[in-house]
């Protein structure tokens, strides 16, 4: 709550204080200073800034987000369907990383002679940002090959899918690498251990060695990786929603810092805080449930 709290005041207060008039993007330059002020006092821009933070907090805390200055309709009402198109996104894009990413980890992790070409495959795709993917992922396959639109969310269901495919690829190239890179470090870090060692050498069978031994105990940092990389595709979907024209939370965002529509930009930035904070406890919570000398210590304590 400490972080949402801080979060917020610090989004609230810099965007607040930053050169440009929220009424100006509503009335327009050629507004009477009569309108102008009428405005100012009914969005209750002419109050102090502390005064209009804890006003917003008090609404918050009831559910309340305030209203949007610019569609001049309650946040909620604003970010309710451009959170759906995201959320989308952001899963169709976190299956790809979790089951691609792990996938070659295993491949690189566990069979040496392809490790290369697997660490070989991740240094590529991991230098590659999102907006390049993006620009390159439209050029093939919207533009020039027309298997994919180009733009927009699509109608829900399986158009939804066939749209959101290109922008899902685009956001998860890089963390699949990054996923990739983690899970076989870990794993390879497991192998070199002195029980796995000891396993093998009793004459275990390796699908017991790997499972039992190596999976397990990797699976910590792979978890911890997972968590941190959806945690992380929501602010990254920024971009990719502006080159694909998708209408969700990431480009409300970017038209909502250029009009100062501090309402809306707030309740995303509280929105992204709070999505992080809970996927990290629940990641703390997998970590309990995979290292049993986790589980004892809490336990003791």
């Amino acid at each position: 709550m400490a972080t949402i709290l801080v979060t917020s005041f610090l989004v609230f207060s810099a965007l607040s204080l930053t050169p440009g008039d929220p009424i100006a993007q509503i009335l327009g330059g050629k507004a009477t200073e009569e309108a102008r002020a009428a405005m100012r006092e009914q969005l209750g821009l002419d109050k102090p800034l502390i005064v209009r933070y804890v006003e917003w907090i008090g609404g918050l805390l009831r559910g309340d987000l305030g209203t949007s200055y610019t569609y001049r309709d309650s946040v909620i009402s604003v970010l309710a369907p451009r959170a759906e198109v995201t959320l989308q996104l952001v899963l169709y894009a976190a299956v790809l990383i979790v089951l691609l990413g792990i996938a070659l980890g295993l491949i690189g992790g566990l069979t040496e002679r392809i490790r290369p070409a697997i660490a070989g495959l991740i240094a590529l795709l991991i230098s590659i940002p999102s907006y390049v993917a993006a620009t390159a992922l439209l050029g093939l396959f919207a533009v020039n090959l027309r298997w994919f639109p180009s733009f927009g969310a699509g109608a829900p269901g399986v158009d939804r899918f066939w749209h959101l495919t290109l922008p899902a690829i685009a956001l998860s190239v890089s963390w699949i690498a990054y996923m990739a890179q983690i899970s076989m470090a870990s794993i390879d870090d497991q192998r070199s251990k002195e029980h796995v060692r000891t396993a093998i050498g009793r004459g275990l069978p390796r699908h017991l060695v790997i499972g039992k031994h190596v999976l397990r105990n990797a699976g910590v940092p792979i978890v911890t990786a997972t968590g941190l990389t959806l945690a992380a595709l929501v602010a990254g979907s920024v971009i990719v929603e502006t080159a694909f024209t998708l209408d969700g939370i990431g480009s409300l965002l970017v038209r909502s810092v250029g009009t100062k529509d501090v309402p809306v930009v707030a309740a995303v930035s509280v929105i992204v805080v709070a999505v992080y904070v809970i996927v990290m406890a629940l990641v703390d919570v997998i970590h309990v449930l995979l290292d049993p000398s986790l589980r004892s210590r809490k336990e003791r304590a």
